[in-house]
């Protein structure tokens, strides 16, 4: 098969959690150790660092990924989901892993991964983990997928691990409370290996703490230090929260590793991490003017109520928005964030899950947020720059799906 069959067929054949929703969700680990074991325990040959967290995880961990390129490690980042092409989710110092290595991996190990079943997640974990030995790099930063305790990535022994915060997601899965979904993710905490939890928060912080004493693991709150304000290529004002999370990351490797990572690496990975990582999608300025064209991946409570924040900051005549969402999206949660002055676009991001627009703009409505409804995002933002004026400011976003199909 060439590199685009491949894909397809991956994306066809294997539940995709990202598409399919909950019918894709694997509630246990044994299909992901299951193809460990078969590729010979890939993931035990490097050193990993695991992030997780509801929002922030993805800037994070390629933030920390390029302050490590920058003390001159070969450092392997496994993320997701992609937005453009799958490879996106598997890199080395920034670059992409080969088309060719896609195809081979699925060739040799297609009639493993039809027999038992693999998910698209559970195999794309293994996938990441053999790439990362092939290459023999000195490092790996994991993202989590979901939660942490029943992640696929949740079989590494890292050497860190990062929890950036706990919000309201994926609840159907993860718990129906703060301190519930804290209990999923805080899985990740392993025996003696340090956690560094991104933001102290009421309702989770005695989680953190029960676990880390259970399995004897250092915790540290990056929210409780007081660091110097280092700017980062990534500049939505929400990554600020993100930036002292990595910079206590990095303090605590120092201390408990034997990686050597200069303050001068630190201030250089965070001013170069779109560089050094490719990062697309947040608070990604597409248009600087004529009009301003801003897109972001933020599609929780949490991460829109930040970008919102962040649009309070910005000087526009009028505010227009390109809106989509999934079809498990709690609306009534969400929707009440969205700014009523502003004119909406409605459309259905292209994957199963994609929320008819026609019942997005019903719900939208109910709400007080008006505007019309497009059969494609393209259609939507084209429409939105034709009514658009020079001192308007035009925002995409709302799943990470209606930025993928712009960016």
């Amino acid at each position: 098969m060439t590199y685009d069959q491949t894909v397809q067929w991956m994306f066809n054949r294997l539940p995709m959690y990202q598409r399919q929703g909950a019918s894709a969700f694997r509630k246990d680990l044994s299909n992901t150790i299951l193809l460990d074991e078969h590729l010979g325990n890939p993931h035990t040959v490097f050193k990993t660092i695991h992030v997780a967290g509801t929002n922030g995880k993805g800037s994070t961990s390629h933030m920390l990924a390029s302050v490590l390129q920058e003390a001159g490690y070969k450092v392997g980042l496994y993320t997701s989901p992609h937005l453009k092409d799958f490879r996106e989710r598997i890199r080395i110092n920034g670059e992409m892993c080969t088309q060719d290595y896609v195809v081979s991996f699925i060739d040799e190990h297609k009639t493993f991964l039809e027999q038992h079943q693999l998910s698209f997640f559970e195999l794309t974990v293994g996938m990441a983990f053999q790439y990362f030995k092939n290459e023999r790099v000195d490092v790996a930063v994991i993202e989590v997928g979901m939660g942490g305790r029943l992640d696929s990535t949740n079989i590494i022994t890292p050497i860190l691990s990062i929890i950036t915060n706990i919000g309201m997601d994926h609840t159907a899965f993860l718990g129906n409370t703060l301190a519930e979904i804290a209990g999923e993710k805080a899985g990740v905490i392993k025996p003696h290996i340090p956690i560094v939890i991104g933001e102290r928060q009421e309702e989770t912080t005695a989680v953190f703490e029960e676990k880390a004493a259970r399995e004897q693991a250092p915790l540290f709150f990056a929210s409780d230090e007081a660091f110097p304000g280092l700017e980062s290529e990534l500049k939505g004002r929400y990554q600020t929260h993100n930036i002292k999370t990595v910079q206590k990351a990095v303090e605590v490797l120092r201390l408990f590793s034997d990686l050597e990572i200069g303050e001068q690496h630190l201030i250089n990975g965070l001013a170069r991490v779109v560089t050094n990582t490719g990062l697309t999608g947040r608070w990604q300025i597409l248009q600087d003017s004529g009009p301003r064209i801003i897109c972001d991946t933020g599609h929780n409570k949490e991460g829109l109520l930040q970008v919102f924040a962040q649009l309070t900051q910005e000087k526009f005549e009028q505010l227009h928005i390109v809106l989509g969402v999934v079809s498990d999206k709690d609306l009534e949660s969400v929707l009440p964030l969205f700014p009523v002055q502003a004119y909406y676009y409605f459309s259905k991001p292209d994957v199963p899950r994609g929320l008819d627009a026609g019942i997005l703009q019903d719900q939208a409505a109910q709400f007080g947020l008006n505007g019309k409804k497009y059969k494609t995002i393209s259609e939507a933002l084209e429409a939105a720059k034709r009514s658009a004026t020079v001192e308007d400011l035009i925002f995409i976003g709302g799943s990470t799906f209606v930025v993928a199909e712009i960016v």
